[in-house]
């Protein structure tokens, strides 16, 4: 198993975790028998971190998609592990910011996780594969 393979478990329990926050926050009021109801997620920090959560499962696809792309075209490994090492600290600090409500600085990080995203995916390219 590769480091990128890895990071795409890496997103994944990122993405299960961002939700915590909200969750912790108001465990009396929180209804498992209910997980998605809108009422519960008021403004602030249950909000910040549905708001996360949603957008960890929106960015996973490209990134899994551009990891198994650039390993089935041979990209050299390590290009591929550091960049997947990048997004994956990029989604980690954009998931505080989100949290910590710093959306622009947080929209800066997002930008960086994508530029890791479309680095890995143009990979193949530039390896000439």
């Amino acid at each position: 198993m590769t480091i990128a393979e890895l990071c795409l478990l890496g997103a994944v329990v990122l993405t299960i975790l961002s939700i915590m926050p909200a969750k912790l926050s108001g465990r009396r009021e929180y209804d498992n028998g209910n997980p998605r109801d809108p009422n519960y997620f008021t403004p602030g920090l249950r909000t910040r971190s549905l708001g996360a959560h949603q957008n960890g499962f929106e960015a996973f696809p490209f990134f899994a998609a551009a990891v198994i792309l650039a390993e089935m075209r041979a990209v050299p490994q390590g290009r591929v592990d550091a960049l997947a090492i990048a997004f994956l600290v990029a989604r980690v600090v954009y998931v505080l910011l989100y949290l910590g409500d710093r959306p622009s600085l947080r929209s800066m990080v997002w930008s960086v996780g994508f530029a890791c995203n479309l680095a890995i995916f143009f990979s193949p390219m530039w390896a000439g594969r």
